[in-house]
């Protein structure tokens, strides 16, 4: 932003700035409207990030994002705790819970294996996946992760952990353009697609 404007109106710009997705013209026009709001609602708001940075942690199950001890899907004695649907971020757990057709409970990675990135398996919740498999209730696992180079790659990584404990391990359904409506396109993004499509690619897993 330009010198003429108030310093508490730079530095909000530029907080905005640095989230995902935003450029500075539309941090400016953030900042502007939160600036143009009663200072009521402007504390209610910066309250509510205070409160989410301190009260949300991962969920000591799978680890997915809550602020209790278990989150609700593992807290809910109706899922169906013998299959296990792994993901790569808590944003896949929100896009698949949107088909309303998945019963089974999650396990969130935090990312994926991808070494030139540094992201290593030990940097993933890849041994809070082996402690749940070692209970025995557990009898497939869905990997979930996106049809890319790295969702491939972790998923094979973590199928030839899981298959040596006798457990039944599948992959989404997945294919091009021209295979629809069975799965995800090559490269695409979980996050972003619709739910019949995602419902489709979770009916038409293949096992690895």
């Amino acid at each position: 932003m330009a010198d003429h404007n108030a310093l508490p109106l730079v530095l909000l710009t530029e907080q905005f700035a640095r989230l995902p997705g935003i450029g500075m013209k539309s941090a400016q026009r953030l900042a502007y409207y939160i600036i143009s709001q009663p200072e009521q609602q402007g504390e209610a708001f910066a309250q509510a990030l205070l409160d989410a940075k301190k009260n949300i942690h991962y969920c000591k199950c799978c680890q997915n994002l809550t602020d209790q001890e278990l989150c609700p899907i593992c807290s809910d004695d109706a899922r169906d705790t013998s299959t296990i649907c792994v993901v790569e971020s808590p944003k896949d757990v929100t896009a698949f819970e949107r088909t309303g057709e998945y019963n089974g409970v999650y396990h969130v990675l935090h990312g994926l294996i991808s070494p030139i990135d540094g992201i290593t398996p030990d940097r993933l919740t890849i041994q809070q996946l082996l402690a749940r498999l070692r209970t025995g209730t557990v009898q497939e696992v869905i990997m979930a992760t996106n049809p890319t180079v790295e969702g491939d790659a972790t998923a094979m990584y973590l199928a030839q952990l899981l298959k040596p404990l006798g457990v039944h391990v599948t992959r989404l359904a997945f294919g091009h353009p021209w295979d629809f409506p069975f799965g995800l396109p090559v490269g695409g993004i979980l996050e972003y697609a619709d739910e019949v499509t995602l419902y489709k690619a979770l009916e038409n897993r293949n096992d690895m």
